[in-house]
């Protein structure tokens, strides 16, 4: 994972997994490439299909976890049916889920039902899109993280993008609680 600093325009080592990062959707998406059939492909002994070094990433994506959780009540999980899931779409717009209509969640497991990457030009046209794709998205039967996201989006340290890993417990929950 590699923080950017708007500022000085560096990037920062955070942290190494020997697994993929939950977040590898955003790599993805910024570089165009897909890094978990690179990963079967190199399993299996195939050569890679990535030739050439990447000249940067293009573009700017946003991901957000949507998982059975209340926001109002510190996160806690909210297992249940899903009574009702549509998933948004369109140009720069991507779900990964295993949810569906009927599908229940049990409670002694992860909570995410799925991440929403969305990809634009830039900062600002990939905040539009992901509000779009949130308003789009429908997940009826459990609370979800979807509102914390929409409030988040619209926060002016967020859309500033000048945050570190703190800005959710020292900034944005103690404004809205």
């Amino acid at each position: 994972s590699f923080p950017h600093d708007q500022n000085s325009k560096e990037f920062f080592f955070m942290e190494m997994n020997t697994r993929i990062q939950v977040e590898h959707c955003v790599s993805e998406e910024v570089y165009d490439v897909d890094l978990i059939k690179e990963m079967i492909r190199a399993a299996a002994g195939e050569d890679l299909r990535i030739k050439k070094q990447p000249k940067g990433p293009e573009g700017h994506a946003i991901e957000c976890r949507i998982n059975a959780e209340d926001p109002d009540n510190k996160f806690m999980p909210c297992p249940g049916k899903i009574t009702s899931f549509h998933v948004p779409g369109g140009h720069g717009v991507r779900i990964d889920s295993h949810a569906y209509s009927q599908y229940v969640i049990p409670p002694n497991y992860d909570s995410m039902i799925g991440k929403l990457i969305v990809r634009g030009r830039d900062r600002q046209d990939a905040i539009i899109k992901m509000k779009r794709a949130l308003e789009e998205l429908i997940v009826e039967g459990v609370k979800t993280t979807k509102p914390f996201h929409q409030n988040l989006l619209d926060h002016p340290v967020f859309v500033k993008g000048n945050f570190d890993t703190g800005f959710i417990d020292q900034i944005y929950l103690k404004e809205s609680h």
